[in-house]
């Protein structure tokens, strides 16, 4: 799949870098349907793959959330990487590639429920890993690693003691290692902080 002839046929898109080797390029939402179907219609590729939602920190006024969209060619066996940026950081929307591809439905609707982008002109933009009445989105980066309490949707009801918020064994950072020296390897897995080196090292 030729880098030159996509920008030929979509002026619209900017080539940006890849490590992994798949033709990468950042589109501008208003040209995501186009494009989409210029990728499918004329560059064989017959399925979108993944959807991936980023969220690149609560301090971005504009260009917060993101969205990367993986298409393959069966014929060729080649990716194409799109990624579009949500103009807002307060209310992120970006156009709903269902028209294009039947398999965005899902994607979309885990990228809306667990980083909050909205998808325009989605079917049916639902929930789909969280309860309707659930009011955050748990994969942004300003949510916290124990969770938020929220009010419960009726099918807890008995239950609610399963749905308490603990604290999360490795608050503070996931590789904190003891510093001090330690006899066995095993003794040198990542723990939670808050100890000191006797406190956090099994004698």
């Amino acid at each position: 799949m030729e880098k030159e002839k996509i920008l030929s046929e979509m002026p619209f898109l900017s080539e940006c870098k890849s490590s992994d080797g798949i033709l990468s390029f950042d589109c501008p939402p208003r040209d995501l349907c186009r494009a989409a179907q210029i990728l499918r219609d004329r560059f064989e590729c017959q399925s979108l793959n993944d959807i991936s939602a980023l969220d690149m920190g609560s301090g971005m006024k504009s260009g917060r959330f993101a969205a990367v969209y993986h298409f393959f060619s069966h014929t060729k066996k080649k990716y194409v990487r799109l990624a579009a940026v949500c103009e807002s950081a307060e209310a992120p929307k970006l156009p709903s590639l269902c028209s294009v591809f039947k398999g965005a439905d899902w994607l979309e609707r885990e990228a809306f429920d667990m980083m909050g982008i909205e998808f325009e002109n989605h079917p049916r933009l639902a929930r789909i890993l969280m309860w309707d009445s659930y009011p955050w989105h748990p994969l942004r980066k300003d949510f916290p690693l124990e969770g938020r309490e929220a009010p419960l949707p009726p099918s807890f009801e008995g239950n609610e003691e399963a749905a308490k918020i603990v604290p999360a064994p490795e608050e503070g950072g996931p590789f904190h290692s003891p510093s001090c020296g330690v006899a066995f390897v095993s003794k040198k897995e990542p723990r939670s902080r808050g100890g000191d080196c006797g406190k956090d090292i099994e004698p």
